[in-house]
């Protein structure tokens, strides 16, 4: 048990928390907001729906991204070797990659919608609309990366000196 970090556990598991919790946010609010440009569209085009399902899949990829990164910093924790610097980059991992995967979810939702529903009256925008989508599915993958960097910080526990 390392000594004066009996809190640090809780910065870890908040940081497994927060990666899943909000990258599923993000991934929600992606899927219900293209999915709602898809239905729109898919009235007056039901041949289409099919083609206009991409914003879904990436919205979903997020949640993927915030599940892999819980995952890696679950199983970092320990309840006898880790330092409250183990728990705060911990912390930060699942930060950057919860709040990244939101912020593409959110892109990807609003791009979602507007793309499918203008690609249903213009095929020709549906390469611009897939190249505007990739680049808001990069924000999440960028926070996947600084995350996993980041919790691979670690610092051992270190006993103090015995009084002489």
């Amino acid at each position: 048990f390392c000594p004066g970090s009996v809190s640090a556990p809780f910065f870890g598991f908040m940081g497994v928390s927060a990666a899943l919790v909000f990258a599923n946010l993000g991934a929600a609010y992606g899927t219900a907001k293209s999915g709602v440009g898809i239905a729109s569209m898919g009235v007056m085009n039901p041949h289409l729906v099919m083609r206009n399902i991409i914003p879904v899949v990436m919205a979903g990829v997020l949640g993927i991204y915030g599940l892999i990164v819980a995952v890696i910093l679950n199983q970092a924790i320990s309840p006898t070797d880790y330092t409250l610097y183990n728990g705060f980059a911990h912390l930060s991992a699942g930060l950057a990659c919860g709040l990244s995967g939101l912020a593409a979810g959110m892109a990807i939702g609003i791009v979602g919608d507007s793309g499918v529903r203008a690609n249903g009256q213009q095929p020709k925008l549906f390469v611009g609309m897939i190249l505007i989508l990739i680049f808001a599915e990069a924000l999440g993958l960028y926070g996947l990366i600084v995350a996993i960097i980041l919790s691979q910080q670690t610092q051992p526990c270190v006993e103090p000196p015995a009084p002489a």
